[in-house]
């Protein structure tokens, strides 16, 4: 019997609502550096009225997406804007969702990922995908749902593992399994024998210049996005997350300070209804979390651990009901916390959500030029995140 495939994409109310925000300020909120994009565009409104984010405007007005797929890669934003995926390589076409972990066959994802030239991975039709044993990506690999409805679900998911260049756009990922000890095949010339994941919609070990952009996250064993090892150059954007405890991990422990390299953008997601914690909890290193929307929490959204530096900017944070975890961040740290940098600026508040603000001295995210990006004020996200989640394209039309 076939399984159903539970992978919504709401589409919220854009009607927007002024709130006067509620912040706790333990140092001064001066950030200096607010005018550093102030030259980029504004939101971009699609032909159908829809206000669109930056990376959205960049692509889903043209009629010809599905003829110029590889131009997606021009769309990124922030640290992991120089993702390239497979942009430079052919198109590889997925036509069987079986799954061999050691040797596949020609037509399967996990043949596509495995290879060492670039490739643009589409697939021919909908399917659902249920791996035998984590899906180990190359390098230079974009994964491409766009046109179609693909979910990969019901057992163990995808591993980044010292590689670079990734692109996972489109996709569902959900109810995910924790891997079995076994031989994996991680390239045409590489099986290796594995311990077993832990259950990760998407784990990011040791990797770098890494985009995951309108995917579904819901329902696994461990992480929905953990981001450990030292890696950087992450851009995480347009997702849509929902029903999960521990969302998204950016560190590996509170000792492993090789993290300190650990840069990451996490930009125009939804975090829906059911999720408790960590979106996301920062170890080490600097995140941007910027024009996100939290549709509440239950224990908090925005933590952290060993000192990392978070610039929480134009966010949209609707807090519980429940009156002892209104706040939006928490720190694991006893009383040592007051010197961490970690600020809010243009967010918007309600039901009693507050920012507990820490440290001093700028905040301003180190971006180079090519990952700039125009960050808007928080009373707009629900228009910009609307369209969280794999979208419904239909080539030779807008997306």
């Amino acid at each position: 019997m076939a399984l159903p495939i539970p992978s919504p994409t709401p589409r919220p109310s854009v009607l927007l609502m002024l709130h006067l925000p509620l912040l706790t300020l333990l140092s001064s909120p001066s950030l200096s550096g607010a005018s550093y994009y102030s030259t980029l565009p504004i939101p971009y409104t699609h032909g159908t009225g829809n206000v669109m984010n930056v990376v959205d405007s960049c692509w889903r007005s043209n009629p010809n997406w599905a003829s110029h797929r590889s131009a997606l890669a021009n769309c990124a934003i922030g640290f992991g804007s120089g993702a390239v995926g497979g942009k430079f390589g052919r198109i590889y076409v997925v036509t069987n969702p079986s799954d061999d972990p050691v040797n596949p066959k020609p037509g399967t994802l996990r043949y596509g990922v495995i290879q060492e030239d670039p490739l643009w991975i589409i697939f021919s039709r909908d399917m659902l995908i249920t791996l035998k044993n984590e899906l180990i990506v190359n390098s230079h690999k974009t994964i491409d749902g766009r046109g179609t409805k693909v979910d990969i679900a019901y057992g163990p998911c995808i591993t980044l593992q010292h590689v670079t260049n990734v692109i996972i756009h489109g996709i569902s990922i959900h109810d995910c399994k924790q891997g079995k000890r076994g031989m994996v095949r991680s390239s045409t010339t590489h099986v290796g024998e594995r311990l077993g994941s832990d259950g990760d919609a998407i784990s990011v070990f040791g990797a770098s210049n890494i985009w995951i952009d309108h995917c579904y996250l819901a329902r696994c064993y461990d992480g929905l996005i953990d981001v450990i090892h030292a890696s950087k150059q992450i851009t995480i954007t347009n997702n849509y997350f929902t029903q999960h405890d521990k969302v998204m991990l950016l560190g590996h422990n509170d000792h492993f300070t090789a993290d300190k390299v650990m840069t990451v953008t996490v930009a125009f997601n939804r975090f829906g209804k059911g999720l408790v914690q960590r979106m996301p909890r920062v170890r080490f290193g600097y995140a941007h979390v910027a024009n996100n929307r939290y549709d509440e929490w239950e224990m908090y959204a925005v933590g952290g651990s060993a000192d990392p530096t978070i610039f929480s900017e134009g966010n949209y944070f609707a807090a519980p009901n429940d009156p002892s975890f209104k706040q939006v961040t928490k720190r694991d740290a006893g009383g040592n916390w007051k010197s961490w940098k970690w600020r809010s600026s243009r967010d918007t508040f309600l039901n009693g959500a507050y920012f507990v603000q820490s440290g001093y001295g700028s905040c301003a995210p180190p971006y180079v030029a090519g990952q700039k990006f125009k960050v808007v004020d928080g009373g707009q996200v629900p228009a910009l995140t609307s369209s969280a989640g794999p979208l419904s394209c239909i080539p030779g039309r807008p997306c």
